[in-house]
């Protein structure tokens, strides 16, 4: 009793006593009810469901919408603490119920099997690239990348990085290589996909497949076929990268009837769920699809850009052309999360904590959807007459075509607001519509919409955005630019020149339009009379300064010469980017280093292409010194060596003896005496021929300089984003003029074109209420339409070219020029030429080859301001192989027509007075 009395005792008593209590406890719910409590907790679990963000909404100036949402439904599976074993049979009997119902599912499993055969998808896909571009489908990355720099004539003393940006913004060609790995993108991706399962990436598509297997615990039993299935479902889990406990996207856009089977057979598929989301749609369809863009599926290579770090999920779709690219972080919404605990049933038992789904921006265009649709209606009339010497219909009169032209198959119309530089309408021909790729375009459909002849760099490419990717000689719009050079010299636009026919330089002659047809002239003409009739000759005098009927100097103020013209031509915008948000092309206005460079890789084209001919035999075999001494010869062209000192230099270079006169002239007289800027080259840059070539976007927003004063605005797509209003924009930058009336003398002449007595556009406005300025041009495309096949053009034309040879001969001379010189002959249709000429003992020239494919058609360019006395629109149109410059005329007009009637309608949308109010 002592003992009890202690405080100290009594506490400690009392802790004896409920730890006695609390082991008698544990060891009946561990023991005596273990089993029982074991399975209770078994059916309570705790699932995350995902709901996707709705993309923001892309509207038009006005609010309509042309990039929406609509409501669709998704099979998620996140598989939680599932064993292999369990997430196998899920997988399969999920995989089961949508086959079953004709729903499509996922498959981003980049191993096929056919035939019993194993392959990689990334393999095919660059296999099937090869083809398209008629290279050898064995061809590496860096082999096909020298493949387009040498069909581009790309300076080869460009580094890779600067060829790649070359080919990209001036021949709108984007190889799927990585020059800083010198890899294929699907190789890269290929890479990606092994080392997320840590394998050997050196492992072939049956090693891969096996290791899978293994790692997945698949059961041996089971075919290779339902295996595979089942690592479509893995594979989609394992993409999630780090973010694994976000269930990952198994189907999209399911039936009501597998939405119904997976909620009633929710315990055999636990992990699975089917939640509301939306998806992208396109009321409009077709409608600015270029501006738009698409939407695609994240690549292998980009998961750990967008899943890792971003947070996507694996099968979200991304901005990858257009708006929806460029303003992809804008769009994009905030994905919300729901955790709940469900018992065995799938039923719930209660809401641990959720996340709502933020919407993403809405994005407010500065595209008028009315203009935009009559833009391009017009503009597929166009095509579509003239490709049958039809008749283009309208309310502002109709219009005869006279003449087919059935390559005319490809075109754009740009309209900007003069005062703001906002693009109203911006429409290229061919088309596509973007709700194709809005669930994850099928490969039958991707393969429609790309080019039926990609050897033809004018074929129709319904991607492609032909407004601002598409750079071309502007042909005789391009004269306001010199006008202003010259008044700006000192012309007085009243001064008469006498229009000589022709100017002669040497065994050429330049003329204009009447004079080449049947040798008549203008006459006695001033400034508005030279652009109303589009005279070369007069363009001539002022761009020299010199008055080439009389031989006299034209007395000007200031001295005018190519790169004062060509300055304009920068101050006007044409060679600099424009500053749309959506990528563009830009070649830089012509000058006398870009020639150099391009005389000089064509130059070591042909000495490369002719090497076998050419040079000694024991040179071709040692491929270093070839390649030393074929630099050699290029390098002289800056000094231009007289002809006796380039024969007595070629002796030294293993030159074939009795062929260093021919190669001597080879290189003096074709390639040598044109690297310098001539005469010639000022009289065709002058009149927007020669190395000239700008966008329709760039071109447009030349003329609407013009309109605004001088003032050059960036051009824009985005009018205002939600929570942020209006974009604001800097300044207009005002061209150097020392008189604003010589940009009215410039209207005035323009005026002209449209209402003149002799002007090209008379006929088309004849009825139209509103004075219009415009300019017209018809812009001449050297070289020849190249077939698909050049092998397939060669074997059915070859007895054109020589009688005398047989094809089996040229066959096997092809095949032996491949085998023997791999680095030189890199493909079937470059071999397959030089193998007619060699078996012809070079009696058969390029040209003789060639003879037999089409030309091109001249382009047709119109470019129009409105109304003349106080410009409010700019439109520009071009027509690939148009024909003549007139055939565009319509699409402006009606254009025009559609503006000024929307004009009186509507009141400009402005979110910042929406948000204030």
């Amino acid at each position: 009793m002592k003992w009890i009395k202690s405080r100290n005792n009594q506490i400690l008593a009392m802790v004896m006593i409920m730890m006695a209590i609390l082991g008698i406890r544990l060891f009946g719910l561990t023991v005596v009810e273990g089993a029982q409590w074991d399975k209770a907790a078994s059916n309570i679990s705790i699932k995350s469901i995902s709901t996707s963000a709705p993309r923001g909404e892309i509207l038009d100036r006005y609010g309509r919408v042309m990039a929406g949402n609509i409501p669709s439904f998704t099979v998620q599976f996140s598989p939680g603490n599932l064993t292999n074993e369990q997430i196998n049979f899920v997988s399969r009997n999920l995989i089961r119920i949508l086959e079953e119902n004709g729903d499509n599912y996922y498959d981003n499993f980049p191993i096929l099997i056919e035939n019993g055969k194993f392959y990689y998808t990334y393999q095919k896909d660059i296999e099937n690239w090869l083809a398209s571009q008629s290279m050898p489908t064995n061809y590496s990355a860096e082999q096909a990348f020298f493949e387009i720099r040498w069909r581009q004539n790309i300076d080869e003393g460009l580094d890779k990085y600067d060829a790649q940006a070359e080919l990209q913004s001036v021949y709108n060609i984007f190889p799927p290589i990585s020059v800083k790995n010198m890899k294929y993108l699907k190789e890269l991706d290929k890479e990606s996909f092994l080392g997320r399962y840590k394998l050997d990436t050196s492992l072939t598509a049956k090693e891969a497949f096996q290791a899978l297997k293994e790692k997945f615990e698949l059961p041996s039993s089971i075919s290779d076929a339902e295996a595979r299935k089942i690592m479509v479902v893995r594979n989609e889990l394992s993409s999630q990268g780090y973010r694994k406990y976000i269930p990952a996207k198994i189907a999209g856009g399911v039936s009501e009837e597998t939405i119904v089977i997976v909620k009633e057979k929710n315990s055999d598929l636990p992990g699975v769920e089917v939640v509301a989301e939306s998806i992208r749609y396109y009321p409009n369809g077709n409608t600015a699809a270029h501006v738009l863009g698409y939407l695609g599926q994240i690549s292998e290579s980009e998961k750990s850009e967008y899943v890792d770090e971003k947070g996507y999920k694996a099968n979200d779709l991304i901005g990858r052309e257009g708006i929806e690219k460029t303003l992809e972080s804008t769009l994009k919404g905030k994905d919300g999360t729901k955790n709940v605990e469900v018992n065995a049933f799938g039923e719930l038992v209660r809401v641990i904590n959720e996340t709502e789904p933020q919407k993403g921006k809405d994005v407010y265009l500065t595209i008028d959807l009315e203009l935009q649709k009559t833009a391009e209606a017009a503009l597929e009339q166009a095509l579509t007459e003239i490709q049958k010497a039809g008749t283009f219909q309208s309310q502002w009169g109709n219009y005869k075509y006279g003449t087919a032209y059935k390559n005319a198959n490809v075109g754009a119309v740009v309209a900007l607001d003069v005062e703001t530089g906002d693009v109203l309408a911006s429409a290229s021909y061919p088309d596509f519509d973007p709700n194709l790729f809005a669930s994850g375009i099928s490969k039958e459909d991707w393969n429609a919409l790309q080019g039926v002849n990609l050897r033809d760099p004018l074929s129709p490419l319904p991607l492609f955005n032909v407004a601002a990717r598409t750079a071309v000689q502007p042909g005789s719009t391009f004269k306001m630019v010199t006008a202003t050079a010259a008044l700006e010299s000192g012309l007085d636009p009243l001064t008469r020149l006498r229009d000589g026919g022709a100017v002669k330089l040497g065994n050429r002659t330049y003329g204009c339009l009447v004079w080449n047809r049947n040798r008549s002239t203008h006459g006695y003409i001033n400034l508005y009379e030279a652009l109303e009739v589009s005279c070369n000759y007069y363009f001539f005098d002022i761009a020299t300064g010199k008055d080439f009927s009389k031989g006299t100097s034209l007395g000007f103020k200031d001295p005018i010469n190519i790169k004062k013209i060509t300055s304009y031509a920068e101050q006007y915008g044409l060679g600099l980017e424009t500053g749309i948000e959506i990528p563009e092309t830009v070649v830089p206005v012509p000058s006398e280093e870009r020639k150099l460079a391009q005389i000089k890789a064509m130059l070591r084209n042909v000495l490369i292409g002719r090497a076998e001919m050419y040079f000694e035999n024991s040179l071709i075999d040692d491929k270093e010194k070839l390649h030393e001494n074929i630099m050699t010869i290029v390098s002289w062209t800056e000094e231009n060596p007289t002809r006796n000192e380039l024969i007595k230099r070629l002796g030294t270079l293993n030159v074939k003896e009795d062929l260093i006169e021919t190669v001597a002239d080879l290189c003096k007289f074709t390639y040598f005496n044109q690297a310098t800027w001539t005469t010639g080259d000022e009289l065709n840059i002058s009149i927007g021929q020669g190395e000239n070539a700008y966008t329709p976007l760039q071109m447009t927003n030349y003329v609407a300089t013009i309109g605004n004063k001088g003032v050059r605005n960036e051009v824009s797509l985005i009018k205002a984003i939600e929570d942020l209003g209006n974009i604001k924009r800097e300044a207009g930058k005002k061209i150097e003029i020392k008189d604003e009336k010589n940009l009215e003398h410039i209207i005035e002449g323009m005026e002209r074109v449209v209402s003149g007595s002799r002007g090209s556009l008379r006929s088309v406005f004849a009825n139209f209420p509103v004075q219009v300025a415009g300019k017209t041009g018809t812009a001449e495309r050297g070289g020849k339409v190249n077939p698909p096949d050049e092998v397939e053009y060669i074997k059915q034309h070859l007895a054109q070219i020589n009688r005398s040879l047989k094809w089996e001969d040229v066959e096997a001379e092809l095949v032996r020029l491949m085998e023997d010189y791999p680095d030189i002959y890199t493909t079937r249709n470059y071999a397959v030429r030089q193998a007619v000429i060699n078996l012809s003992n070079g009696k058969v020239t390029s040209a003789k080859i060639d003879a037999y494919k089409a030309d091109y058609d001249p382009f047709a360019w119109v470019m129009t301001l409105a109304p003349a006395d106080d410009p409010k629109i700019a439109v520009g149109v071009l027509l690939f192989q148009g024909g003549t410059a007139g055939y565009a005329a319509p699409v402006a007009r009606e254009v025009i027509a559609k503006y000024l009637q929307l004009d009186k309608i509507y009141k400009d949308y402005d979110l910042d007075t929406r948000i204030t109010q």
